[in-house]
């Protein structure tokens, strides 16, 4: 265990976490929403420093980060724990259930980070954020070691130890998980405005690309989308979208969502939007194009290889692109 950053001292032995907008009230020996910050003896202590129960190389793609260094791998790596409670939620047996740890120190996780042609870490599978300390202590290794931090993340985080965090960060894929407050309030057991802060914030200072799961009958309304790809073009209209198939799991039965249905939405997404991809459905074009002329910039055909891009422009139309390579 280690203490925990961003909390304050009550009466009674209480604490106050202060590093997501859930502003947890701990008794003594008692754990926050997250499960892994807990109140010893009137000290919050983070449980899943230096924990780690998934590991493995992925390409970038995966993360998904489509025009950030297309065509590498990176080490993904998390732990367990999680402050939203996302009924339809992929990885809830490592986030709420007993999972296989182990201890890796921080020399072996920065090996591990070099090998395999990786670029870096992807902190991932559970909510990166919540491993907040142990994240920053080795963000600032690896980026010593001129390697990639990248997070994908639900964005729910508080704008101080956001913003100690961004120095260090590469690259974000931030959860949008619906344009609907009431969809987060009932769904994902939080609230949507502290994650499109989180977007705003980031996407000043970092590469940033975002994620909806799309499940029919409760966020994939047309309107929905369109209001979704607006907000977000109100940020950065370059900012990359993928909109992702779901697929039953955890306590969510409803059937995966219909394709047609993610094709719909891709055509409303793009009159806002750049870059629009669809994710978790096989077959799909998800090679990258200028927004401009069409010409193809990365052909994913061929395990992202870049063909239209140079000096960060369109080689056809030299339209001023967003990538990172």
């Amino acid at each position: 265990m280690k203490e925990a950053m961003y909390y304050k001292k009550g009466d009674n032995k209480d604490v106050y976490c202060v590093l997501c907008p859930h502003y947890c009230k701990i008794r003594d020996g008692n754990a926050g929403k997250c499960k892994v910050r807990k109140n010893i003896d009137g000290t919050l202590y983070t449980l899943n420093y230096g924990k780690v129960t998934s590991y493995s190389y992925d390409p970038i793609e995966k993360k998904p980060l489509y025009h950030f260094y297309p065509g590498t791998s990176i080490f993904s790596v998390g732990s367990f724990g999680c402050n939203l409670g996302c009924d339809f939620c992929q990885n809830w047996e490592i986030v709420y259930e007993e999972s296989l740890m182990m201890d890796i120190s921080e020399d072996e996780i920065i090996t591990l980070s070099k090998a395999k042609d990786s670029i870096g870490i992807a902190y991932t599978y559970n909510e990166p954020s919540i491993w907040f300390e142990y994240v920053l202590d080795i963000s600032k290794k690896i980026k010593e070691e001129s390697l990639k931090n990248v997070m994908v993340t639900n964005g729910y985080i508080n704008e101080e130890p956001l913003r100690e965090l961004l120095p260090y960060v590469d690259a974000m894929n931030i959860d949008l998980k619906s344009i609907e407050d009431s969809f987060y309030k009932s769904i994902c057991k939080g609230s949507i405005d502290p994650v499109i802060r989180t977007i705003e914030i980031a996407s000043k200072d970092i590469h940033v690309e975002v994620t909806t799961m799309l499940i029919d009958g409760e966020n994939a309304s047309f309107d929905e989308i369109r209001r979704l790809a607006q907000r977000i073009a109100e940020v950065d209209p370059s900012i990359p979208l993928h909109l992702s198939r779901y697929f039953p799991a955890y306590k969510m039965k409803l059937p995966s969502t219909n394709i047609e249905t993610l094709i719909q939405a891709k055509n409303i997404a793009k009159k806002f939007l750049d870059y629009v991809y669809i994710g978790n459905v096989w077959g799909v074009d998800n090679n990258s194009y200028c927004p401009k002329c069409y010409n193809k910039l990365v052909d994913r055909h061929l395990n992202g290889e870049i063909v239209g891009v140079e000096n960060g422009k369109c080689k056809k139309c030299q339209y001023t692109l967003n990538f990172k390579y």
